[in-house]
């Protein structure tokens, strides 16, 4: 019975489009684009390999035949015979390394024609230029998401703005080509020295106070995100955990998402101007007391550490991926957000990500950036429908919710895609599966903001317009609460 061929076979090798599980999306990974490129290269190699070790068999088969020459007129039949073997089999291994070459070939075309395909949407993102007119059209009768929306409308702001002042379409592409992709943290530095809004520039933050406990902790994704939740609960904290890695020491470092309130107005790091500090200045302040309390809960250098962080959480805690005095100090592995703008981040080579977002939630967008895609970072995008909670609860919108993210993670866990079950297991690799582990809550406190200073037109008496002013700006809270 002949062999049956595989259906689709007989083509050049193709990258296949993103995977979806269920109601998750799946991008990067070992499924990714990126990932996939570097398995057609490795793939050529490997026919490369092949092809040399046939072209010396065929050199060795062509010797053997030459060799059999002077002992053709001692047995002619049985001398000519083996010579023309010989001879032919060589010719089979000649075909057979031809083939192989041939394939080779089609596989590193491949790769060229992605690679040029991808080197264009690089270009045109870089350029602030990309959407359904650049070839990058949704899927028939999808519409985008707020996520997509926010993002498109960030990354194309100059564009955009040409065309709000009336220039031509084809003007307005040059001018955001020449402009090219909204860079938000030179907008929020550059914004951080107006004035009025210099409370955004980065102030030092430190350790006011910490308790430790020993708790039952779930390790998952989705107990990791509820975590930040709780945390989340009290301005101002972070939480440490510390763990049985194994042959060493790992940690966990849990960060929450933006706070207002319950704080003397300034000192909260996780207030709106934490969100400046972690987009504009990669969160220098704030990496710096994370380093501390480290330090403080008993880490050493060396010890394997995991950053989990949500919405202004998530950025700060991938601003820890890249920051050379943490990777100096500790052996971070993996970096966990949900709801958090980290496009345009780079992480360190070797550290891993997951990346949860949801197609109606705004927030990732708001950088203007794509996370990229890929071998060690994963962005799952959540689709599923979600119920408008009443006005008073709207908050940031409902796909911005932690719980959505937490469930959405619980079914990352479940999933049984292959790209989700590595990203999943080199979290567990580090961290465990969960258990009773020693638990630190460090209370962090930015320092206040400086007084303004005093001029001789707002000092002219007690009860000046200036000194009015700034007890209503700098003063304390309403009906005397302490500050």
């Amino acid at each position: 019975m002949a062999e049956a061929t595989p259906a689709g076979s007989g083509g050049s090798p193709g990258v296949s489009a993103p995977p979806r599980d269920g109601t998750l999306l799946i991008r990067g990974g070992i499924g990714g684009v990126s990932f996939q490129f570097e398995e057609l290269l490795a793939g050529a190699a490997a026919l490369d390999g092949l092809v040399r070790q046939l072209q010396m068999v065929e050199v060795e088969a062509d010797a053997v035949r030459r060799a059999l020459f002077p002992y053709q007129s001692e047995s002619y039949t049985s001398g000519s015979n083996a010579i023309i073997a010989v001879g032919e089999a060589g010719r089979d291994v000649g075909r057979v390394r031809a083939q192989l070459q041939r394939i080779g070939d089609d596989v590193r075309a491949s790769h060229r024609e992605y690679e040029y395909a991808e080197a264009r949407n690089a270009l045109l993102l870089r350029m602030g230029l990309h959407g359904s007119e650049y070839g990058a059209a949704p899927e028939p009768f999808a519409l985008p998401g707020v996520r997509g929306i926010v993002e498109d409308w960030v990354a194309m702001a100059p564009r955009n703005l040409a065309v709000l002042l009336g220039l031509p379409g084809p003007l307005a592409a040059v001018a955001g080509a020449l402009a090219g992709p909204t860079d938000i943290r030179r907008l929020v530095r550059d914004a951080s020295e107006a004035p009025g809004l210099v409370f955004l520039k980065p102030r030092p933050v430190s350790i006011v106070g910490r308790e430790t406990f020993t708790a039952d902790v779930d390790l998952s994704p989705a107990g990791l995100l509820r975590r930040a939740g709780g945390v989340g609960e009290r301005g101002g904290r972070i939480e440490v955990i510390e763990l049985d890695g194994g042959s060493r020491p790992a940690w966990v470092v849990v960060i929450p998402g933006t706070q207002q309130g319950a704080l003397p107005e300034g000192t909260n790091p996780f207030d709106p101007a934490g969100i400046a500090e972690a987009l504009g200045y990669g969160s220098a302040s704030t990496a710096e007391a994370i380093r501390e309390a480290l330090r403080q809960a008993g880490a050493e250098a060396g010890d394997q550490l995991v950053a989990v962080g949500y919405s202004q959480g998530g950025i700060h805690a991938m601003n820890l991926s890249k920051d050379r005095a943490v990777l100096a100090e500790y052996d971070l592995k993996f970096v966990l957000t949900a709801g958090s703008p980290v496009g345009g981040i780079s992480p360190g080579p070797g550290i891993r990500s997951l990346h949860l977002e949801h197609e109606q939630d705004w927030v990732p967008g708001a950088d203007g950036q794509a996370n990229p895609d890929t071998r060690d970072r994963v962005t799952v995008t959540l689709t599923n429908p979600l119920a408008v909670p009443p006005l008073q609860d709207v908050g940031l919108g409902p796909g911005h919710r932690l719980e959505n993210y937490a469930d959405g993670a619980a079914l990352i866990s479940a999933s049984r895609d292959n790209t989700l079950q590595d990203s999943t297991a080199a979290l567990a690799a580090v961290v465990g599966t969960g258990g009773a582990a020693t638990v630190t809550r460090f209370s962090l406190r930015r320092e206040a903001r400086p007084e303004p200073r005093a001029t001789p037109a707002t000092t002219s008496g007690p009860h000046g317009a200036g000194a009015s002013n700034d007890r209503g700006r700098e003063g304390s809270s309403p009906r005397g609460t302490p500050r």
